[in-house]
């Protein structure tokens, strides 16, 4: 999950009571930190009602450093330690207290919607395996990663919509397991370069592919063979999570569906770039807008 911005470069290990600031300035902060980051799907797009913006960016915002300290080499040494340390500044803003920034914001927003500790605590468990674990052995053990690292996140926009329902909660784990799912297969030369590998060790032995070639970049027969077994189980997951899209109401259904749209895009790149993720990153882009927007008004026909 590589994530990278400038304005984390200012973001203490530990508690600083002298940069304690208002609601209002912590909430700017977390909305820079959601703009500056280019993401294949929208983080609190103009899509989303006013009212809940503010704590899907301190949610945001609250992932996106955690997984800095998890990811950038400045925190070589001292990641578990400062995800730690984020994980007491998470437990003492549960409580009403809270210093940073991101943690003022994310205080304002667990009182107001009554958000739930749980998926806070998945993500950062996510964020511990990254220090430690860079590879899976099968795919069983990659969706235990996802279940950690982004199906939190789905429950949480939920939750901030007011849906309980266990069935919905199930189908938009169907959906963030999915989107992250494209994501890795998108990524594998960015986690490659980090010493990082998603593709499951014993799908990778079965169709014949070795580390050795992953780092050589070559698309082989068995490599295209390996793809498009793990794009055929993401699309199995943004099958079983499509309902949800229909499902909920209002702007989020838009939402959901401009997001699922966008991962399966991702997917329908890969293929088309005959599976080659090393030479370019597949990605979306700005011309993939309209096509989009024209599937989302389409959906219900």
């Amino acid at each position: 999950m590589p994530l990278a911005t400038p304005e984390t470069e200012a973001i203490p290990a530990a508690r600083d009571p002298g940069r304690s600031c208002s609601l209002s300035e912590a909430q700017r902060y977390c909305a820079r930190l959601a703009r500056r980051h280019y993401e294949n799907f929208p983080v609190a797009s103009l899509l989303l009602p006013a009212s809940i913006r503010p704590a899907v960016q301190a949610i945001y915002a609250f992932a996106r450093i955690a997984d800095d300290f998890a990811d950038e080499e400045r925190h070589e040494g001292e990641r578990l330690a400062r995800l730690d340390e984020w994980g007491r500044m998470l437990e003492d803003c549960r409580r009403g207290r809270a210093d940073h920034p991101v943690f003022i914001a994310l205080r304002d927003s667990v009182r107001r919607f009554d958000l739930p500790a749980g998926p806070f605590r998945d993500l950062l468990e996510a964020f511990r395996l990254d220090c430690v674990r860079s590879r899976y052995e099968s795919f069983e053990d990659l969706l235990g990663y996802c279940r950690l690292s982004a199906n939190p996140v789905g429950r949480l926009v939920l939750h901030l919509h007011g849906c309980r329902d266990p069935a919905l909660l199930a189908r938009s784990d169907d959906l963030c397991t999915a989107l992250q799912l494209a994501n890795h297969w998108q990524d594998v030369a960015v986690d490659l370069a980090k010493d990082r590998i998603y593709l499951p060790a014993r799908d990778r032995s079965a169709c014949g592919v070795t580390e050795d070639d992953l780092r050589r970049g070559e698309i082989t027969d068995g490599f295209r063979a390996l793809m498009r077994i793990m794009i055929g189980r993401a699309r199995e997951r943004f099958a079983a999570g499509r309902p949800l899209c229909s499902a909920v109401t209002g702007r989020l259904r838009w939402e959901l569906r401009l997001t699922w749209l966008g991962g399966s895009r991702i997917l329908d790149a890969i293929e088309g770039a005959d599976y080659d993720v090393f030479r370019r990153r597949p990605r979306l882009r700005a011309v993939d807008a309209p096509g989009l927007i024209r599937r989302a008004l389409a959906w219900g026909a």
